[in-house]
């Protein structure tokens, strides 16, 4: 055996791997706001553009190009409000929505010769000055009298419970978890959503009244579909995905082996981060965001080597290019075109993954090379996406395995609406789950405002 394989087969995990210091510094922002000069300077490189391609690429329709002219008009309250009126969420979405895919990419001045205007930043700058300032925009329409349950307390259900209440409705949100928020809270990387702000955030939605959350309200175990149909007018089902998809390898069950999502919201909602074990060697395998921020937490975590593994090129990679880079600028290493084909252990506990490459082909499959590899680690992270599990009664109509909603996201039963990850048609973005949320609002209010309730 050499020096080499035995060191492999002694798993090496422990805490407090780094000084207070270092955790400090690795998990700082990711991306630091804008000061007032700063933003006042890079509000005035927009174009202000009649017809904005921003605001086209953007899925909740902000008016990018007037909440820009307002900042640089020094304006920034009425910039904020410009966000918030089409996206309730716009705080947390600016720190993580994929902007450089979106509005960024689509901006005018994105060309070899110009960096396109920095729109995720100054959107956060006009957000955070408002809610520091304590600037709500919104009040409650007169009572209704009419009651709506929303299942999943996060960016889907809150923006859905947001639009109704502004609309006069009462509205209950049951939550699985402690808290609220989703994968806001418990599913991105620390350093993309840092100061409490996602629960600053849910503060600031709830204090239009109108709105209360009940956690530990798990849908299928504490109550079903069925039960919030008869006690409310509509039902909003914004549940995310509840199960992580299998590698389906022998080893999967070993020691070492762990759920990025899990360790993801376990790092999330750790006081001390000087208290997570870590291994030495680590790999993940996958290549969406989720992938990358387990990697790069984990090396920021002090792992001397992390390895990601992705089964196709890096154009293919689910992840931007930008997240891909800023992993490797923190000293993640990716290898590209490879499959894991057997998890090996020692005692219990995963020591090495064995790999083929992997090469494209033109019909979009894959096929095995022959040739291979083999990398030690010491914890191995599965990152390589999620699937919906919940029991539902009544049953919904499904589509690739989520449920099925129409343009206005109404489910197949009537009087009951979705939106998030949980749908057929999501794009798995907290924008995107926003939006939906939005949309659900205002065809619910169309619901309840007809007569006898009927479509």
């Amino acid at each position: 055996m050499s020096e080499q394989a035995a060191e492999a087969e002694q798993p090496d995990i422990k805490s407090a791997r780094l000084s207070a210091e270092q955790y400090a510094r690795n998990f700082s922002d990711m991306h630091p706001p804008l000061g007032a000069t700063a933003a006042l300077v890079e509000a005035d490189r927009c174009y202000f553009c009649y017809d904005a391609p921003c605001t086209e690429a953007c899925p909740t329709g902000i008016d990018v190009a007037g909440f820009i002219n307002m900042i640089k008009s020094g304006n920034n309250f009425g910039a904020a409000r410009l966000i918030l009126q089409e996206n309730i969420v716009g705080g947390s979405c600016a720190r993580v929505c994929p902007t450089e895919t979106l509005c960024e990419q689509a901006c005018v001045r994105n060309d070899q010769d110009h960096r396109p205007v920095s729109i995720g930043l100054l959107q956060r700058h006009a957000v955070d000055a408002a809610m520091a300032a304590g600037q709500q925009f919104f009040s409650r329409a007169p009572d209704s009298g009419k009651t709506v349950a929303i299942v999943g307390a996060g960016p889907a259900g809150l923006s859905c419970a947001h639009g109704l209440a502004r609309r006069g409705h009462q509205v209950t949100i049951f939550e699985a978890r402690e808290k609220s928020g989703g994968l806001n809270e418990y599913g991105l990387a620390t350093y993309k959503m840092l100061d409490n702000f996602a629960v600053r955030e849910i503060d600031y939605i709830v204090a239009i009244g109108g709105i209360e959350i009940r956690h530990g309200q798990r849908l299928g175990e504490d109550f079903d579909l069925a039960d919030l149909q008869r006690q409310f007018d509509a039902v909003f089902l914004g549940i995310g995905l509840d199960a992580v998809n299998r590698l389906g390898l022998a080893g999967e069950d070993a020691d070492g082996v762990i759920s990025a999502v899990d360790y993801i919201s376990e790092i999330r909602q750790c006081l001390d981060l000087a208290e997570l074990p870590v291994g030495r060697r680590a790999l993940v395998i996958g290549g969406g965001m989720t992938a990358i921020d387990i990697a790069t937490q984990v090396k920021l975590l002090g792992a001397e080597e992390v390895t990601l593994v992705y089964r196709r090129g890096p154009e293919a990679m689910p992840a931007s290019m930008e997240e891909q880079e800023f992993c490797q600028i923190k000293g993640v290493k990716i290898r590209y075109n490879a499959i894991p084909v057997r998890i090996h252990t020692t005692g219990g506990h995963v020591s090495s993954v064995e790999f083929a490459r992997s090469q494209s082909a033109a019909d979009g499959s894959l096929n095995n090379t022959g040739e291979g590899f083999s990398l030690p680690a010491d914890m191995l992270f599965t990152a390589i996406g999620q699937k919906f599990n919940a029991g539902i009664d009544p049953p919904l109509a499904f589509e690739n395995g989520r449920i099925q909603v129409d343009a206005e996201r109404k489910a197949s039963v009537s009087g009951v609406w979705a939106g998030g990850d949980c749908i057929g048609n999501g794009a798995d973005l907290t924008v995107a789950a926003a939006q939906d949320g939005k949309l659900a609002a205002k065809s619910i209010n169309a619901f309840l405002q007809s007569s006898g309730n009927e479509e």
